[in-house]
């Protein structure tokens, strides 16, 4: 997801008891400086993200980035329900990397979720939360938080308040009621008279009335946009090549440069002869950067060529006896001693366990170190000249990008410009914290005169990546006469996020959740669902397992175990009808299903599959049922879920990261092995249920069950428990 629950926490104290001046002043301040950097003479801007020009184009600036997740497409439908314009003139531009458009909404929406205090939130001024977004910074993609949070709470009341002020300045010059006019397709109509008035033609003047954030918004059997399959923006430029990625940026005099880091994270550049790279034609400089080398060229090539002409010698930074069967041996060692750092859960269940004729259940699970492996390399432009720096590419948070660049380069904020590109994947590899380029590139670019682009080779960006973290866990339980779960233990190495990031589905009388910490030399970062994707293995496995023990039916034993009525039930029953639970398979296939919920989805997976001969497990299909409360756009809804389930399948089959002697083995696709397009499942099916409760996230929710309802079917197949990831060792 990646902002912690800390930085919310004390952020939002220590601002919230700044003052209500002073919050009120810097929301002012904001809202000018946001209209100064988008609006034009005659144009309209409200609520900094909206933007109504004369010929009634509506412009969208959204604060999240394009990395293939749709997410702008399903902002603008909010929007335009809520706002009432023409589909056919809205647009979707980036903000602008800067404090005014730090995501407010996204803020109020981490907050309200982690803390599990909406309502105290919710009565929070709007002020507030737009200081603490500033303050944080605060422009992130991630945590499946663009369409339930910044759509929600931002795009649908901007809509709603834009609207409002347009029927008002409409009311004014047509002297008649406010409660006279309606609106559509981006012109307020007053029936009784017949006039209208456009929302270009209204636009300038309404844009300086104040909006009220407390608009009552349409009720969904009025919508026109909500729940419409339509096309998404990003898809044409994507197919006909026009898309910029941080990789094609181009401009006339530009430097390519690329990089060599010590293979151990940790470890220190001790020396290198820059005279073999300089030989390189083409070769311009080699910059000795404190645990890495760099080589600027005329070209990607030559620089590639003249970084291969250098030995340079590396420090291992006292990290060379980590490798990583020794990393799940102290695992073992640390769940073996007990001392958990953290304590979660409800019930005494060691009493429990102590009960008589409890049948008591134990099993240990491991999961690798996992690479984003995103298909654009990293890729980022700088140039600096007259003491202002410019930077050019694709992360998770512009504003963030733009803060560490200018601190990079000690430089005030004010003399540093990043402009945001599209991103070839993300999954939590892009959050700038995470990301060793901009500290690299803002140091080649003021180390010359040119523009440099800084191109990571495939080897460079899979072994030195921020890897989703490699975990263990002991998981036990107790089950009574009557095969009911009493008790149920889950000791884990992890981070202790993963509390608030995937919920406990199972009513039991006595459950705990003990975290153990334990670090190595890598810098684990968030990958696609975070840490519900461990958890959602763990959990769905080991109810699997003690469905067996108790003789049940998996299916029937979830559905014991959960809160009659509750959404999970109704989504679990769900996806066993669907996916025809119980009817016969051809001989060697099995059925496995899993439930789990996270960023306020639920997702149920059935998975029917065989293991080959060659040891490879073969999906034939896989059905899954969403709840995530109303999906916003269906077509793209599916190709989350789907994407997230192949995503998973891929991970769950064949990646792994393993570290010898500290540093990582893999080093391209030839040794990181995704799942290849032969192995795809030929049929998934995607059904999503509307409950009407709060949205949740759809871009993450798909992956977790995936793994846990493939190692259940193998076991419906095969008879063989799968407790270890990938399932085909590396």
């Amino acid at each position: 997801m990646g902002i912690k629950r800390r930085a919310f926490l004390i952020g939002g104290a220590a601002i919230a008891g700044a003052g209500v001046f002073a919050v009120g002043w810097g929301d002012t301040r904001a809202a000018s400086r946001a209209i100064a950097l988008t609006t034009k003479p005659g144009e309209g801007s409200f609520a900094t993200w909206v933007k109504i020009a004369p010929d009634d184009t509506v412009t969208l600036y959204s604060p999240h980035i394009d990395f293939g997740q749709g997410a702008n497409t399903a902002l603008a439908q909010m929007l335009c329900e809520e706002l009432d314009c023409d589909w056919a003139k809205i647009v979707v531009e980036s903000a602008p990397a800067d404090p005014a458009f730090a995501n407010t909404p996204l803020g109020r929406g981490f907050l309200g979720w982690i803390t599990g205090k909406e309502g105290l939130i919710n009565a929070t001024p709007n002020a507030v939360f737009s200081l603490i977004a500033r303050n944080l910074p605060l422009q992130i993609t991630g945590g499946s938080a663009s369409v339930r949070f910044t759509g929600q709470l931002g795009m649908r009341v901007a809509g709603a308040a834009t609207r409002q002020a347009l029927i008002a300045e409409a009311a004014e010059r047509l002297s008649v009621t406010v409660g006279e006019l309606t609106t559509a397709n981006g012109v307020v109509t007053h029936a009784k008279s017949g006039k209208s008035l456009r929302y270009g033609e209204l636009a300038a003047a309404a844009s300086e009335r104040s909006l009220d954030d407390e608009v009552a918004l349409k009720d969904p059997k009025d919508f026109r946009y909500i729940g419409k399959p339509v096309a998404r923006f990003d898809v044409p430029s994507k197919v006909d090549g026009t898309a910029l990625y941080g990789i094609d940026v181009a401009m006339p005099d530009l430097r390519v440069a690329t990089i060599m880091a010590a293979p151990v994270r940790g470890g220190k550049l001790e020396s290198v002869d820059p005279a073999p790279a300089m030989a390189v034609s083409g070769v311009e400089k080699v910059v000795k950067l404190d645990d890495a080398v760099a080589v600027i060229a005329r070209g990607y090539w030559q620089a590639k060529k003249g970084l291969e002409a250098l030995s340079p010698k590396f420090s291992d930074g006292g990290h060379s006896g980590i490798s990583t069967p020794a990393i799940f041996a102290a695992h073992d060692a640390a769940l073996k001693a007990g001392k958990a750092n953290g304590d979660h859960g409800d019930g005494d269940v060691d009493a429990a366990f102590g009960a008589a004729g409890a049948k008591t259940v134990e099993a240990a699970y491991r999961l690798p170190y996992l690479h984003h492996a995103t298909m654009e390399p990293f890729a980022m432009t700088a140039h600096f000249r007259d003491g202002k720096l410019d930077l050019w590419g694709g992360l998770q948070d512009p504003l963030a990008t733009r803060m560490l660049a200018a601190k990079a380069a000690d430089l005030d904020l004010e003399n540093v410009t990043f402009h945001t590109t599209l991103l070839g994947g993300g999954f939590g590899r892009r959050f700038p914290d995470k990301c060793q380029i901009i500290g690299q590139v803002v140091t080649l670019a003021m180390a010359q005169p040119h523009p440099v682009k800084l191109i990571w080779s495939r080897e460079e960006d899979v072994r030195h990546g921020t890897y989703r973290a490699q975990s263990s866990a002991r998981l036990k339980a107790a089950i009574d006469a009557k095969g009911a779960i009493t008790a149920w233990r889950n000791d884990y190495i992890q981070n202790e996020d993963a509390e608030a990031e995937t919920r406990f589905i199972y009513a039991l009388p006595s459950a705990n959740r003990r975290f153990f910490e334990y670090k190595t030399n890598q810098d684990d970062g968030p990958w696609r669902s975070v840490n519900s994707t461990q958890q959602g293995f763990y959990n769905e496995c080991f109810i699997d397992e003690l469905a067996s023990a108790a003789g049940v039916d998996p299916y029937q034993f979830r559905r014991r175990h959960l809160t009659p009525g509750s959404r999970h039930l109704k989504v679990l029953d769900e996806v066993a009808q669907r996916a025809g639970w119980g009817t016969p398979l051809p001989e060697g296939v099995g059925r496995g299903i899993a439930i789990v919920e996270s960023f306020q989805s639920i997702v149920a997976q059935v998975i029917e599959a065989s293991m080959g001969e060659d040891g490879r497990p073969k999906v034939h299909k896989v059905t899954a049922v969403v709840d995530c409360g109303r999906v916003v756009n269906p077509k793209n809804g599916d190709a989350q879920v789907m994407g997230g389930i192949v995503m998973g399948l891929s991970a769950a089959i064949g990646e792994a990261v393993t570290l010898e002697k500290g540093a990582v083995v893999q080093s391209n696709f030839t040794d990181y092995q995704l799942l290849k397009l032969a192995e795809a499942p030929p049929e998934i099916n995607v059904h999503f249920l509307d409950s009407g409760a709060a949205l949740g996230g759809l871009g993450e929710p798909g992956l977790p069950p995936t793994a846990p309802a493939l190692a259940n079917a193998l076991f419906a197949a095969t008879g063989t428990r799968i407790r270890q990831l990938p399932i085909v060792k590396v």
